[in-house]
């Protein structure tokens, strides 16, 4: 079980920003920006690699939620980034799909 399943599972507890029946958003516990959320499907997809055609609908769902949590933690109006990251060179630190929802400062580019 992964550590996002566990917090899915109420065994870890989480600052929780959001909640719906297919995804969870909250805001992580080591932030790279002022506002540091991240929103994750309840259903255990790996990666973005690992997701399949019927996943989709899901991951629609995943883009819109974080743009309405970005809204909802005031973000919308001077920007915000949408990250995924995929393996180690990605930067995946845990194996769960998982949106970060960065912004509250200039972000700068390229970001690694």
């Amino acid at each position: 079980m992964t550590l996002f399943e566990r917090i899915i599972a109420r065994q870890i507890p989480a600052d929780i920003v959001f909640e719906d029946d297919q995804v969870i958003a909250f805001r992580d516990i080591h932030p790279q920006a002022p506002v540091h959320a991240l929103v994750i499907p309840k259903k255990p997809i790996p990666r973005i690699g690992a997701a399949s055609a019927d996943d989709q609908a899901l991951l629609g769902h995943l883009l819109l939620t974080a743009a309405s949590v970005a809204r909802m933690l005031g973000l919308a109006e001077n920007g915000y980034r949408l990250v995924m990251n995929h393996g180690p060179h990605g930067g995946e630190s845990v194996p769960h799909l998982h949106c970060h929802v960065l912004g509250g400062r200039p972000l700068a580019w390229p970001p690694g």
